[in-house]
């Protein structure tokens, strides 16, 4: 018997400036801030032990906020002391997230104001059914290099009947 369907809860960022970050994330891609930023530091708190459990011995000072999505997902977004960019943004060869989606009808003016923000277009906007139906998707960047797509209809709409036949 198959497991009943769970809601995704969140999902967590690393960004070098977490001000910045609730920024473009609360200004440009519309989502709510819940938690402000806040600073976090290695001791025998609750959460200082919590994120030593996560992170192990050594990871001295952290800011974390937390932000939702209008359909309740939140966004947790971390500045770690010593952050910095990975070589590569897109390792999508190496296993792990490599990128997370956002949706808006909008697809081409969400677009615009992520560019406005210094986020970067990594492709053209493409259309998975050009002839059939309106999809349209397309991968870009945060001004930090977190790479995401934005997509112009639901997971659900877009895959329904196979998207690849």
């Amino acid at each position: 018997m198959l497991p009943t369907p769970r809601t995704f809860s969140h999902i967590g960022l690393s960004v070098p400036d977490v001000e910045k970050a609730v920024k473009f994330y609360t200004e440009v891609l519309g989502f709510y801030v819940i938690m402000q930023p806040t600073k976090v530091v290695e001791d025998d708190s609750d959460i200082g032990k919590m994120c030593t459990d996560v992170f192990g011995a050594g990871w001295k000072k952290l800011r974390i906020a937390h932000l939702a999505t209008a359909d309740r997902v939140g966004i947790e977004l971390f500045e770690f002391d010593g952050n910095h960019a990975p070589a590569e943004n897109l390792n999508f060869r190496q296993h792990g997230t490599f990128h997370f989606a956002i949706q808006d009808p909008n697809l081409e003016g969400l677009l615009e104001k992520i560019l406005a923000a210094g986020g970067k277009q990594r492709m053209p906007v493409r259309e998975y059914f050009p002839d059939e139906k309106p999809y349209r998707m397309v991968y870009v960047e945060d001004p930090f290099g977190i790479v995401f797509e934005l997509y112009s209809h639901s997971y659900e709409l877009t895959y329904s009947n196979g998207a690849y036949t």
